[in-house]
């Protein structure tokens, strides 16, 4: 019997997925780590990108996260997000539409610092939920 982590994934919005993995990805504040049963106990930042929750066979759960925390305990991994979207959910013209108004905010030499900061944070969560679904799209190719 292959060993199992207990994996919850939760947003502000309430609990997005709760069950059993052999494995989780995600990219932290120090790239990417991926979790397996028998990892050592970590509390890291979790970057805007693409959550792998690998199940047991070969089913495998995808997820957006736009930033947040992943808390690793003997037997759980935790990941509370900001926000999270699963795969199927995802609107690529919305996130384009959402990257190209950060871009015109960041261009816009008179915004204020907040605005700047505001307009680097939604280009960073477009940007990454269109590098997740083009991952989604090079999956159903093979």
């Amino acid at each position: 019997m292959t060993a199992l982590l207990k994996v919850r994934v939760a947003s502000v919005e309430g609990e997005i997925f709760s069950g059993e993995a052999t494995m989780v990805i995600a990219r932290g504040g120090l790239g990417e780590v991926g979790i397996t049963p028998g990892h050592a106990q970590l509390l890291t930042t979790v970057e805007p990108g693409t959550l792998r929750i690998q199940r047991e066979g070969s089913e495998e759960e995808t997820l957006y996260v736009s930033g947040g925390f992943l808390e690793v305990q003997p037997d759980e991994v935790i990941i509370l997000a900001d926000t999270v979207i699963r795969a199927h959910d995802l609107n690529e013209g919305a996130a384009r539409e959402a990257k190209e108004r950060a871009e015109a905010l960041l261009a816009d030499k008179g915004a204020s610092q907040f605005d700047h900061a505001k307009a680097q944070k939604h280009l960073a969560e477009a940007a990454a939920q269109l590098r997740m679904l083009q991952y989604l799209n090079q999956l159903k190719q093979h």
